[in-house]
């Protein structure tokens, strides 16, 4: 096993380039009918050199993976102002747009300024204007703030483009061994880093609440066991090791728990470890199978994967009360629970017509809607605005990642260049 700051594998460095391979690329499939016209003019840019980002074109990225939105190419564009006394509304009424996006770069000390402004092309108003401020090193990021920005302001939901992705990417070397990366990326698959190689299997990657830590499970001694990681420093530490299963760390919505699955005392079950202390309170005792917590959003309880009822499906445990409740009936295979921030929408992997596909369970009005009409579809992870669903699936003999909005009217691929990719886990919002 390797941290990102040991020495590869000669072997492995002549098979491949780790962060090339990891790189994800966006393939729109499904947008919205009707979708928001909006014209994104290059930004001016005041500094030394070329500017360190295309803002522009990040923002115009990202609008157009949201499905709702479709950005007019620069190629068509009648003039490209960048302040607004240089906006003639009638060259945008021209083309159809019905919003435009400008703004002005400047860089001094190593510090960027983004300044930016949206108007309304029909109203012929300016309805919103803005800064983003931080150094130059992260100009993509501060560019994906103002994707957010407009995003939220056009759509009334907040944006979720200035987040980041957990995924597992996996390599066969010579020989015929699996290699496997951790791997972290922006949300558009941009910016990949490795967190750490081996040639054991990886599972299970998860964020903390604040997304400075993750949580994974790796096969590096033999056997599974759950780990610990810092981003900032890479610091590792081995929470469990028990003889059997180790798996599905999942932490508390205030960053002091942590549940697992654990089989040291028989069958899997649900047990929560205090990060603290390290002390563990087992809180299911079943003989079937309890496995794949996830928590709700106030913390007082957690769903789980259970065939206690003779096939797999979810469950809800009150922490207070210690009771369990099943959650889901419609199908005969329901599991990997994931919850949205509202505590409302749950999306799960669901078995219809003997294939498996990403659903939403309302948890309101209790009807489930299959989102994804791809087979063998697993491991969801809902992005922190509750709008988008990404998950891995199959395309031809690849694994890779697909995303699908929650009404299912949007839908985009992530395949990697090279090699499979699996277990994506969407970060929560990330402080600035």
């Amino acid at each position: 096993m390797k941290v990102l700051a040991s020495v590869l594998l000669s072997v492995v460095l002549a098979m491949v380039a780790s962060i090339v391979q990891a790189q994800l690329t966006i393939e729109i499939s499904q947008g919205m009918d009707n979708p928001t016209a909006i014209a994104i003019a290059p930004f001016a840019w005041q500094g030394n050199g070329a500017p360190p980002e295309d803002v522009a074109a990040v923002v115009d990225s990202d609008l157009a993976r949201s499905g709702q939105f479709a950005p007019i190419a620069r190629t068509d564009m009648l003039s490209r102002p960048t302040a607004q006394p240089d906006v003639f509304y009638r060259d945008w009424r021209a083309i159809e747009a019905e919003y435009l996006l400008i703004g002005r770069v400047s860089e001094a000390n190593n510090e960027l300024r983004i300044e930016y402004d949206l108007f309304d092309v029909l109203r012929q108003t300016i309805v919103d204007s803005g800064t983003e401020t931080g150094p130059a090193s992260t100009a993509r990021m501060m560019s994906h703030r103002v994707a957010d920005a407009v995003y939220e302001k056009l759509t009334g939901v907040p944006g979720a483009f200035a987040t980041r992705l957990l995924y597992i990417s996996v390599t066969r070397v010579p020989g015929g061994k699996d290699y496997s990366r951790l791997t972290m990326s922006d949300s558009d698959g941009a910016n990949p880093v490795v967190l750490l190689e081996t040639s054991e299997p990886l599972l299970g990657p998860t964020w903390s609440p604040d997304a400075k830590s993750i949580a994974y499970v790796s096969f590096e001694t033999g056997r599974p066991a759950i780990y610990r990681q810092e981003l900032s420093t890479g610091r590792r530490e081995q929470l469990t090791n028990f003889k059997g299963l180790n798996s599905a760390p999942a932490w508390s919505p205030d960053g002091k728990t942590m549940a697992m699955v654990l089989s040291k005392d028989g069958s899997p079950d649900i047990y929560l470890m205090d990060l603290a202390t390290k002390q563990l309170k087992r809180i299911t005792r079943h003989y079937a199978i309890d496995t794949e917590p996830t928590w709700m959003p106030d913390g007082n309880s957690l769903l789980f994967t259970s065939d206690r009822g003779g096939k797999p499906q979810i469950y809800r445990y009150d922490l207070r009360s210690g009771s369990t409740e099943r959650l889901t009936f419609e199908g005969t295979y329901n599991a990997r629970a994931r919850v949205a921030q509202d505590g409302r929408n749950v999306v799960m992997v669901h078995q219809q017509d003997g294939r498996f596909h990403i659903a939403l369970l309302d948890l309101v009005t209790n009807r489930t809607h299959v989102l994804t009409t791809t087979q063998l579809d697993e491991s969801p992870s809902i992005a922190p605005n509750g709008s988008m669903v990404l998950y891995a699936t199959k395309a031809g003999d690849r694994g890779i990642l697909a995303g699908v909005s929650v009404d299912g009217g949007v839908k985009f691929r992530l395949p990697a260049r090279e090699g499979d990719v699996r277990e994506p886990a969407w970060s929560p919002y990330l402080s600035r």
